[in-house]
């Protein structure tokens, strides 16, 4: 799930962050890992998550066109009969709405936030490969490959006034932060493992 450098402190709790790349463009973004294959989620529900509910995933069914907030009628999330209302008696916009129109201005600006970090990254040559192979006590193998890291080798190697600038735009914690959470690579594992 693609998460925005706002979140990777939440996100950090219970999964590991890493980059991949857009398939469409070729650039890299930051997302939580939940599971291991497309669709599986290991981590659970909000609860479980220590309360992280990723802002793709509030906005999911909705896009903002222009100045506007457009729908997908046919997402799962939408129904003629079922769930809360879009717009109260008087036609404003109700509490659903209202969370979601807070969700997309945060993705407005965490997107930028997110780019800039990543820009940074990019830039200094931080980023790099992490392959990521795995055996299952029910004898499934899996081989993760596309996905990316924060190198904290080349970190510590980059110059005084780099790491000063890092750090003051914020990005030296976020790629701390994104390294640390490969240690929850094992008890995704885990948690895996378990279920089998």
């Amino acid at each position: 799930m693609q998460v925005l450098a706002g979140e990777f402190a939440a996100a950090a709790t219970c999964c590991p962050i890493l980059f991949s790349k857009d398939t469409s463009d070729g650039r890299f973004f930051a997302g939580a890992m939940l599971g291991f294959k497309a669709g599986e989620n290991l981590v659970g529900g909000i609860d479980e998550r220590g309360g992280f509910d990723p802002l793709m995933h509030r906005r999911e069914g909705f896009f903002i066109s222009d100045a506007q907030i457009a729908i997908d009628r046919d997402h799962e999330r939408f129904s003629e009969t079922d769930g809360e209302t879009l717009f109260d008696e008087s036609g404003a916009p109700a509490a659903a709405l209202r969370a979601v129109q807070r969700a997309l201005g945060e993705i407005h600006v965490g997107l930028e936030q997110t780019r800039a970090f990543i820009a940074a990254m990019s830039d200094l040559r931080l980023i790099e490969p992490i392959d990521i192979s795995l055996t299952f006590d029910d004898g499934e193998r899996l081989s993760l490959q596309g996905l990316y890291t924060v190198s904290l080798d080349r970190l510590r190697d980059v110059d005084d006034a780099a790491a000063l600038r890092l750090f003051r735009a914020g990005h030296l914690q976020l790629a701390y932060v994104m390294a640390g959470t490969l240690r929850h690579l094992g008890r995704l594992a885990r948690l895996r493992n378990r279920r089998a």
